[in-house]
């Protein structure tokens, strides 16, 4: 009662009086109370019952009790006050310099990023490791590895789980930044011939997908150190990867990416439900405490507490902020009306796509008309790229039918003059059918292009031809080429079309706009006039928002009723 009448009080200089034991009356200042007792009733935790004694608190709230320090003194145990005021303020974990064996030179940011790496397996956390893409994640983490072998900790190998795109970029980061380090490449229908080597290795790298097939074996090993990279690979906590990463026994745990959400609330949870387990506490209660009131209501009081909980094990520096010595990125919109049949074709789609939604909602409901949204949203985006997304058929000559495409029209309108001019061209789209519709305009016009998409089989022989200089345009998948890839050989980004995530076409962006461009970026979106893409790209801003506040990142999309209004309707 005493606790809920103080919080509940909307009076600013009162006293209270406190009774301390049967003899003793205190008074108090009844702000300064009000303050411990908020914290408190944050720190508590369900899963520990309150009575008399010591009260419980997680390792992982240690943040939060230095961040009262004003109020009250941590006295005990020295040592574990002062992890908990490195917690609270990062600027106080020493920045750490090149491990022997290391053949780079690490810049300042990266030392402090390898000191933070180094603080918290001292301190036994987990964490995220979020930097711009391009700014050395990879690097970082192969010092924090090569640091634990040199102090001899590393009697355990050490295990990377990537995308399959990744995999054979570890290696050779590996080999060049870390020759000391022993590598296992955990790949191909043969590999578990080589799981006996496993307890030899120093680095041990596998996949996703490999390894949710061979959990049974390598739950049986222990690691020191299990890193995710492109960790938002786990944001769904039942897919079988997810679930797999869950059962690896390790000492010590680490997520890597460049986007931590990039559609809701709930990705983060569950890569922290990997890390640190309780920290956000169960999915249930997470949603209840945190994701509906944040992302339904907007509650900024909720969003400051779920950022101060996160945020000390929570690493994210942008390329504006530690690279200056980048050069611009000049970031260009062109829109293009639809007219003619694509016009047509678009306003028809867009009615019927609208019907069939709202007779899906009503009949289903939002989660369970989800396939039927999702299917008339990217339907209606097809028409705005190139209506023979839609469809597939051919003249009698067996060639592909050629209607208007206001925007592949612009295309071939810009392209031409940036290769003259000597431009090195990155073009993304998510349909690789559109890919091949461009790389049709590009033949009949005599530009030289190369091409990386999921069925690409030698992805680093097509790199290496673009980086050499052996065609001005790439076309490039944004799924298969938004991680993973290095072309500070390109100049100029462009996105045919956009993408729920912004943060996802930033990755796609960061392939040129890297460490060791030393030429001005132009990144340029097309988008068609009063479309479905118009309405994506102001979403994204409403959106974007959000994460922000809470972690400095990219926006997420996740769609509700009214904003499918938007989406489909004719306004």
């Amino acid at each position: 009662m005493l606790v809920q009448s103080v919080l509940d009080s909307p009076e600013s200089g009162a006293e209270i009086v406190v009774a301390v034991d049967d003899r003793r009356l205190v008074a108090v200042d009844r702000p300064r109370l009000k303050v411990v007792l908020e914290a408190l009733v944050e720190l508590s935790d369900p899963q520990f019952r309150l009575g008399p004694g010591p009260m419980r608190v997680r390792r992982g709230r240690l943040a939060d009790l230095a961040r009262l320090a004003p109020l009250w003194a941590l006295s005990g145990d020295p040592e574990l006050a002062e992890v908990a005021h490195r917690l609270d303020q990062p600027s106080l974990v020493e920045p750490l310099r090149e491990p022997p064996g290391l053949q780079a030179v690490l810049r300042d940011y990266q030392r402090q990023g390898l000191g933070w790496l180094q603080f918290l397996r001292e301190a036994g956390f987990g964490g995220i490791l979020a930097d711009d893409m391009g700014l050395g994640k990879t690097v970082q983490t192969l010092a924090h590895v090569l640091t634990e072998k040199n102090a001899g900790r590393l009697d355990r190998p050490a295990l990377v789980v990537a995308p399959t795109s990744l995999m054979f970029n570890w290696r050779a980061e590996a080999h060049r930044f870390a020759p000391e380090l022993k590598v296992l490449l955990l790949h191909g229908p043969r590999r578990r011939g080589d799981f006996q080597w496993i307890a030899d290795s120093d680095l041990v790298l596998t996949t996703y997908p490999l390894l949710a097939r061979d959990i049974d074996w390598l739950e049986q090993e222990r690691w020191h150190l299990v890193i995710l990279d492109e960790a938002q690979a786990v944001k769904n906590p039942r897919t079988r990867a997810a679930r797999a990463v869950r059962r690896l026994q390790t000492r010590h745990r680490l997520c890597l990416t460049g986007t931590p959400m990039e559609n809701h609330l709930g990705e983060l949870w569950s890569q922290f439900d990997f890390l640190m387990p309780g920290l956000l506490g169960a999915e249930r209660a997470f949603r209840a405490q945190f994701r509906q009131p944040i992302e339904q209501f907007g509650s900024s009081e909720r969003r400051a507490m779920l950022a101060r909980r996160v945020r000390p094990f929570f690493l994210r520096r942008t390329k504006a902020e530690v690279a200056p010595e980048l050069p611009a990125k000049t970031e260009i919109v062109r829109s293009v009306p639809l007219t003619g049949s694509q016009y047509r074709l678009y306003q028809s789609l867009r009615e019927e796509m609208r019907e069939r939604v709202r007779s899906a909602l009503q009949a289903q409901g939002v989660e369970r008309g989800r396939m039927v949204i999702l299917d008339a949203l990217l339907r209606l985006r097809q028409a705005c790229c190139d209506p023979r997304l839609l469809d597939s058929t051919t003249d009698r000559s067996g060639r592909a039918s050629a209607p208007e495409s206001a925007k592949l029209e612009l295309l071939m309108d810009l392209l031409p003059e940036m290769v003259i001019e000597g431009r090195r061209i990155l073009l993304f789209s998510q349909f690789v059918r559109m890919l091949e519709l461009i790389e049709q305009e590009l033949v009949r016009r005599g530009i030289g292009f190369v091409k990386l998409t999921g069925r690409t089989r030698d992805r680093q022989k097509v790199i290496e031809a673009f980086q050499r200089g052996d065609a001005p345009v790439f076309l490039i998948s944004l799924r298969a080429g938004g991680v993973g890839l290095n072309l500070t050989a390109a100049d100029t980004v462009i996105h045919y079309d956009p993408w729920w995530n912004p943060a996802v076409e930033d990755q796609a962006t960061d392939r040129a706009h890297r460490i060791g461009q030393d030429r001005k970026v132009f990144v340029y979106r097309l988008l068609t006039e009063g479309t479905i893409e118009e309405r994506v790209q102001r979403l994204q801003a409403s959106k974007r928002e959000l994460i922000d506040g809470l972690l400095g990142d990219g926006g997420a999309m996740d769609l509700g009723p009214e904003e499918l209004e938007l989406l489909l309707g004719s306004g």
